[in-house]
């Protein structure tokens, strides 16, 4: 069969979207959206070019208007949201409307709750409505239930990712590779994770840890962020003992952050400043954003899931290792292959018919090992190791 695909929003991890779903989707057709036409037309340019194809077709939408995207969507198999999280849900009631199925890359998880009460008519429409689909929230977490269903009682899930540069450039040692807001968003208010099993909230910035990875990235720290295990500690409570995720960053990194977040420059409530009104994030991000975008720099991705529990009387530990980089033959950077990537693998399981209908959780609807095997056609190199060791049963 031959699909026709609709990416929602022409930035970096967009256009990376646009481009898988063009080369492995089957794809007939794939529309790049954006409400600036000029900005969705360079988009399809750069993919068809790669591809030397004429598939991937510029559009201007904006989806704000629900009307004017359930319009847009009425030919479309799946579709895929790259736009702010907060459209997330309008978006959606026009996926459901137009009977098109729909995935996103998320990242705030009160927003999601409203997607997935969507449940009914998503089903009634006979259509897949799955959010928080991108690398964090997104690909570790179905990582996760893949290592999971290698043993019989899962009791512990840990994942660690981070995007990191390849050279990192001081005084941050960090490049943006996504949204500067997304990146305050991890950064700012409190996680939810799996304690003892049961849900609680954790601040950002807390639980700092060294972890090693290999060459070329060697030891870095990891510390609690906001949103990456998204709906997980619901599903999993009372499963699980554990289920965390923290962020990957080269030393030192937390303490510079959490000092700016301390200080009140994450704040949206305006504050007076010589006569005018000014708001800190605003502030914040015109002069951080410059200081953190490299964009000559390449990167890498990292991610590590480690389930441990027990498995035929045996205490068992599964890892998975994901190191990705910088591809010179297309230019798309590790993070938009790592985010825009996982997500379109997500929305062709979708048009394929490969997910259940209704707004259901990624951790309940993606068939972890298809995923895996479809990441790996793509060139994602994953390590696996499995660790048993005896236990006394009493």
């Amino acid at each position: 069969m031959h699909y026709t695909y609709a990416v929602l929003g022409a930035g970096r991890q967009g256009v990376a979207a646009a481009y898988d779903m063009a080369r492995h989707g089957d794809a007939v057709a794939v529309l790049l959206a954006d409400v600036d036409l000029a900005v969705a037309k360079a988009g399809a340019e750069r993919v068809n070019r790669l591809l030397s194809s004429d598939r991937v077709r510029a559009a201007q939408v904006d989806v704000s208007n629900e009307a004017e995207l359930i319009a847009f969507l009425a030919d479309v198999d799946a579709a895929l949201s790259a736009a702010p999280y907060r459209f997330n849900v309008g978006i959606s009631r026009a996926a459901i409307a137009s009977r098109t199925h729909l995935c996103d890359l998320g990242g705030n998880t009160d927003i999601v709750w409203q997607q997935l009460a969507l449940d009914a008519e998503a089903r009634a429409a006979g259509v897949s409505i799955i959010p928080d689909c991108g690398l964090q929230p997104g690909m570790g977490n179905t990582l996760a239930a893949y290592a999971m269903a290698q043993m019989s009682h899962p009791r512990e899930v840990r994942i660690w990712v981070g995007g990191l540069p390849q050279k990192p450039s001081p005084p941050f040692d960090f490049s943006l590779t996504f949204n500067v807001e997304g990146l305050t968003n991890e950064y700012d208010g409190n996680a939810v994770v799996l304690r003892g099993g049961r849900r609680v909230e954790l601040p950002a910035f807390t639980e700092v840890e060294m972890v090693d990875f290999p060459a070329p990235v060697g030891r870095c720290e990891a510390f609690i962020t906001v949103g990456g295990t998204s709906t997980c500690p619901w599903t999993f409570e009372g499963v699980l003992e554990v289920y965390e995720e923290k962020t990957v960053r080269y030393p030192g990194h937390a303490a510079v952050f959490r000092a700016f977040r301390d200080l009140g420059l994450f704040d949206r409530v305006p504050v007076p400043v010589n006569g005018q009104s000014v708001v800190p994030r605003e502030v914040y991000h015109t002069l951080l954003e410059p200081k953190i975008t490299f964009p000559c720099n390449r990167d890498i991705v990292v991610l590590r899931v480690a389930c441990r529990g027990r498995d035929n009387g045996r205490e068992k530990e599964v890892v998975i290792d994901l190191m990705d980089f910088y591809d010179v033959e297309t230019g798309f950077s590790a993070m938009e292959r790592t985010t825009g990537w996982a997500a379109a693998i997500v929305a062709q399981m979708m048009a394929r018919g490969e997910t259940p209908p209704g707004a259901v959780p990624l951790e309940q609807s993606v068939p972890p090992a298809s995923f895996m095997a479809q990441a790996r056609q793509r060139g994602f190199v994953f390590t696996e190791q499995v660790k048993t060791i005896e236990k006394l049963l009493g």
